[in-house]
């Protein structure tokens, strides 16, 4: 497979590339296998068979993070991701994700250091029952023992606690995974990362007081501080002051259910997951450096990835966990072009293909802009003709519908900034 052909996806659209690297992006599989294999399929950039992943010649592929939990095949997915990356190593980016970063705490919590608010009948019960307690109750992954023992095809408690042991060992593979990945990405004027950008999180490095300004020395930054955690993990795995920080940045703020600094677990969304654009000051400060896109997984956004639009600025939500579908959505960024392909089940009960194209050179309105009257965010063109219209409710509910192109010219639209949301 030959640039050339990746490239294709965008001059379809009318779109230059000044930058030369065409990238696919996908997040928040959480061990989907069926998601990966949508994803592929196809797909101009990034292609999947029995000997797995491939990256066109000149391309990038940029895993956004979370590959396991919610699906019967994390395993599989984490093996996969990690021998593209092996194989193909310029050709690769791995974002960690919470949902990875968090299993480094079964070495210690299934070893005699159980999470402080374990009940007393659950800490002196055998590690497996333990385990079922945690992945609900401390780590947001209801579903993951049971998508384990699928996967393991085993129902025996304790071989289960010892799968998730055996792959956090220092040179388990879930920790050889880890090792591959990295808490941002900067290509061109787009910068990738799992949670968000916010003003608690630009610049900050966990551990160190000072502000980094300059943007791109945050990211090595950053990038360093968590390789050098991840190896006092792997040298030092039952001290747990060693990597605690790492553990703590990819978490909500206890007693809350954020952690704003955080790349990895900051969120740019209300309560009910209805995305808006970074803060003002953070716009400023990345428009300044060039950066006038960012592209952020960790916040269920639907069934397909959002784009949010302020002038030439813009933000893409690409987490479609806990959609309708759980569709292997497709985001493509190749410089200054962006297009997104995806799926969505309407409130009707249909099910319609999207397909959106914005340069950060033209105006997309009304794309990536919200309704004011009914809060719908105005998202991609439905095949056939209308918009995708969404808008996100408590309890990971959502209202997805079609708008036609008349309906949303009468509409109030204003720009989703955070005072909005």
């Amino acid at each position: 497979m030959s640039v050339s052909r990746a490239r294709a996806t965008f001059s379809s659209y009318g779109y230059s590339a000044p930058v030369p690297t065409p990238i696919a992006y996908l997040t928040d599989v959480e061990g989907r296998w069926e998601k990966l294999e949508e994803f592929a399929r196809a797909n101009p950039i990034v292609s999947l068979d029995e000997r797995g992943l491939h990256v066109a010649d000149g391309a990038l592929f940029v895993f956004g993070g979370d590959a396991i939990d919610r699906g019967p095949s994390g395993r599989r997915v984490v093996a996969a991701l990690a021998e593209a990356k092996e194989r193909q190593p310029e050709r690769v980016v791995l974002l960690a994700g919470n949902r990875d970063i968090n299993k480094l705490r079964l070495r210690r919590e299934l070893t005699g250091h159980p999470p402080r608010r374990a009940p007393p009948e659950i800490v002196r019960a055998p590690r497996g029952e333990l385990l079922r307690w945690i992945f609900p109750n401390t780590m947001g992954a209801r579903e993951a023992f049971a998508m384990r023992a699928a996967e393991i095809g085993s129902d025996d408690d304790d071989a289960i606690a010892q799968s998730f042991l055996d792959d956090v060992a220092p040179d388990g593979a879930h920790v050889r995974y880890l090792a591959r990945c990295r808490l941002a990405f900067r290509a061109g004027e787009t910068l990738f990362v799992h949670g968000a950008i916010t003003p608690e999180s630009l610049g900050r490095v966990p551990d160190r007081d000072a502000r980094i300004d300059d943007v791109d020395a945050w990211i090595a930054a950053l990038d360093a501080w968590y390789a050098e955690r991840l190896d006092a993990y792997r040298a030092r795995p039952d001290d747990g002051d060693a990597y605690a920080s790492l553990v703590a940045y990819q978490a909500p703020i206890p007693g809350t259910r954020l952690n704003q600094a955080s790349v990895v677990y900051g969120r740019l969304s209300d309560a009910e997951n209805n995305p808006h654009l970074p803060a003002r000051s953070v716009i400023d400060a990345l428009r300044a450096a060039r950066v006038r896109r960012v592209v952020v997984g960790h916040t269920p956004c639907g069934d397909a990835p959002l784009v949010l639009r302020a002038n030439d600025f813009e933000l893409v939500c690409a987490d479609n966990s806990y959609g309708r579908l759980e569709a292997g959505s497709r985001v493509f960024v190749d410089g200054r072009a962006l297009a997104i392909e995806g799926r969505a089940k309407l409130d009707d009960g249909a099910t319609v293909k999207l397909r959106a194209e914005t340069t950060l050179d033209r105006d997309a309105a009304p794309l990536g802009h919200r309704d004011e009257a009914s809060g719908h965010l105005v998202g991609s063109r439905v095949d056939g003709g209308g918009f995708y219209v969404y808008r996100g409710k408590r309890g990971f509910e959502v209202e997805q519908a079609r708008a036609t192109d008349e309906s949303v010219a009468r509409r109030a639209l204003v720009v989703p900034d955070r005072a909005l949301a």
